[in-house]
C-alpha cells in the first residue's frame, strides 16, 4: 500500500468526533446511523442543514444515551434545529416532548405539520420572560409529567434567571424517571467570571454541575466533543469572530434509581 492509498484509508475510518458532518458508516452505532439518516431528510431547512457540521448531532445524541424507544423532553427548541431531528428518530417507538411558554411554542406550528414531525406533543410549562433581560422566570415550574426517559437542554441554560435555576433543575427531577438522564449543552463561560454583557449568553459549567446536583441529579459524564481552541471565551457568542465557532460544554447527567 502506497503513502498516499494508506492516508485516505486512516482518514475514512476516522471521521467522527470532528465538527465536520461526514460519518465513517462502519465506525457508528446503529443510533448513530438512524440519526445520519434523519439529517438527509427532506423535511429539514436548508438553514438548518448549515449547522449540521457544527452541531454534530450523530455524537451529540449518542453521547446523551439516546434511543429511539424513549420519552424525551426537548427544552427550548427555539425554532426545531434538534426538534426535527428528534422528532422522525422518535416517531415510531418514542415520545416527544418539545416544552417551553405556549407563545414560543407556537413558532413550531408549520413544523410540526409536516409528516415526520406528526407524533410530537406540545407541552408547555407556566414560565414568563423577564421585561428587561426577557430571561426565563418561573415558580413552583412543573412539566406535568413524570418517568421521561431524559430531558435535552441545548444552548438553553444560559436563558434561565438566576432565581429560576434551582426550581427548574428541581422541574427536571420531578419528570424523569429513576435513572432518566439530563443532557446540557451550552457556551462556555470562563470560570468564576462576573456577568457582563459580553458572556450573557455563556454559562460556567462548574456553577452548572454544582446546581444541577443540588437538586439531586448525579454528574456521570462530560464530552470534549466542542472543545473549540480559537474561542477565547471572550466575546458574546453572536460576534462574527466567534458565531458558529464557540466552546462548549457538553454534560450528562442522571436521576438516581433510589
Amino acid at each position: 500500500m502506497n503513502r498516499t492509498t494508506f492516508a485516505i484509508t486512516a482518514l475514512a475510518g476516522a471521521i467522527i468526533l470532528s465538527p465536520v458532518a461526514v460519518y465513517a458508516t462502519d465506525t457508528l452505532t446503529s443510533f448513530q446511523k438512524k440519526v445520519a439518516a434523519v439529517m438527509k431528510m427532506d423535511h429539514r431547512s436548508a438553514k438548518n442543514r448549515q449547522r449540521d457540521r457544527n452541531r454534530d448531532p450523530v455524537n451529540a445524541l449518542h453521547f446523551c444515551r439516546l434511543q429511539d424507544n424513549m420519552t424525551v423532553i426537548d427544552w427550548a427548541p427555539g425554532r426545531g434545529w434538534y426538534t426535527e431531528i428528534l422528532g422522525p428518530l422518535l416517531k415510531d417507538k418514542g415520545v416527544l416532548y418539545v416544552s417551553t411558554l405556549a407563545k414560543q411554542l407556537k413558532r413550531l406550528d408549520p413544523l410540526l405539520k409536516k409528516a415526520p414531525m406528526s407524533k410530537v406533543r406540545k407541552l408547555s410549562v407556566d414560565v414568563i420572560r423577564h421585561p428587561k433581560t426577557h430571561d426565563i422566570l418561573a415558580k413552583n415550574l412543573d412539566f406535568g409529567v413524570t418517568g421521561a426517559d431524559m430531558m435535552l437542554s441545548f444552548r438553553e441554560v444560559h436563558n434561565l434567571e438566576p432565581e429560576t435555576v434551582l426550581d427548574f433543575n428541581r422541574a427536571v427531577f420531578k419528570a424523569l424517571k429513576p435513572g432518566g438522564y439530563y443532557c446540557v449543552i451550552d457556551h462556555t463561560r470562563r470560570h468564576m467570571e462576573p456577568s457582563t454583557n459580553e458572556n450573557r449568553r455563556r454559562y460556567d459549567p462548574v456553577k452548572l454541575i454544582k446546581e444541577v446536583q443540588e437538586a439531586g441529579l448525579k454528574f456521570i459524564d462530560y464530552s470534549e466533543m466542542f472543545w473549540r481552541p480559537d474561542d477565547e471565551l471572550r466575546y458574546e457568542v453572536g460576534r462574527r469572530s466567534v458565531r458558529g465557532n464557540t466552546d462548549r460544554f457538553t454534560i450528562l447527567f442522571q436521576k438516581p434509581n433510589k
